[in-house]
């Protein structure tokens, strides 16, 4: 198991920004400043260097959600309305979905694509920080958060209120990258994610910097062990872990009981 990776330094108050070290009050801003310039390149960046396969990821996540009509879920970090328009369709009409993001870019860029496709009812938008979220203990059945935790300052703090915010019963799932298992896989990994995809950020987004720190903050995050303990540090209950595509992303699962 790797080390909590969370306090990447022993300095009090200071916390990661891909492999560089910078005070806690900052990371927000710089995250921010990443998503603002690769917002409307997003999805296409996310084919390129997935090959696709994050679309794969995500139907296996909310298929396997346990998400029913009627169901109110809060989906953080869901500023593409990826994971949102695969909700929509499990929630119903009676069901609800509010879409959560810090940054107010991508939230624009997800709720005009959405809209474009006629998606409209039972969704909310509403800018926020997983950190403090603006809902009143156990409003939601669902709370996922795809692709987001690990860009969260403070990831024990959102999972914190994750837990709060779910009703008896409900369940977090948090889809990451983590930690790949293949032995063989890992150096075709690290030549894809730190050799590749800085130049096809260049190309395609004219922006190699913010793609670098996008590789670098996946090797920053918790493993699947360590994501685990921290989900049940939260509170939450029967916690389980299931790798995809060999732990290029695993998908975490925990209740609130």
């Amino acid at each position: 198991m790797r080390a909590m990776i969370e306090s990447s330094s022993d300095k009090a108050g200071v916390t990661h920004f891909g492999y560089r070290d910078v005070p806690e009050s900052d990371k927000a801003r710089l995250v921010g400043e990443v998503f603002t310039s690769v917002a409307r390149k997003y999805d296409i960046m996310n084919d390129l260097m997935s090959f696709g396969v994050h679309r794969l990821w995500k139907r296996y996540f909310v298929g396997t959600s346990g998400v029913r009509e009627g169901d109110r879920v809060l989906d953080l970090a869901g500023g593409t309305g990826d994971i949102a328009a695969l909700l929509l369709p499990k929630v119903g009409a009676k069901g609800s979905v509010v879409v959560g993001d810090i940054n107010g870019d991508m939230l624009r860029v997800g709720r005009d694509r959405l809209l474009d496709r006629g998606l409209a009812r039972g969704l909310d938008w509403s800018q926020m920080d997983a950190e403090a979220l603006p809902f009143p203990d156990r409003s939601f059945d669902c709370v996922t958060m795809a692709f987001g935790l690990r860009n969260v300052t403070r990831k024990e703090n959102a999972l914190r209120e994750i837990h709060r915010v779910l009703k008896i019963g409900g369940r977090a799932l948090v889809l990451e990258f983590s930690a790949v298992r293949s032995d063989f896989l890992k150096p075709l990994y690290d030549f894809h994610s730190f050799q590749v995809l800085p130049r096809i950020g260049q190309l395609i987004a004219g922006d190699e910097a913010s793609y670098r720190y996008l590789a670098e903050s996946i090797r920053k995050h918790p493993d699947q062990e360590t994501l685990k303990a921290m989900m049940e540090a939260a509170g939450l209950e029967r916690v389980d872990v299931r790798n995809l595509s060999a732990g290029i992303v695993a998908i975490h699962r925990g209740y609130r009981v």
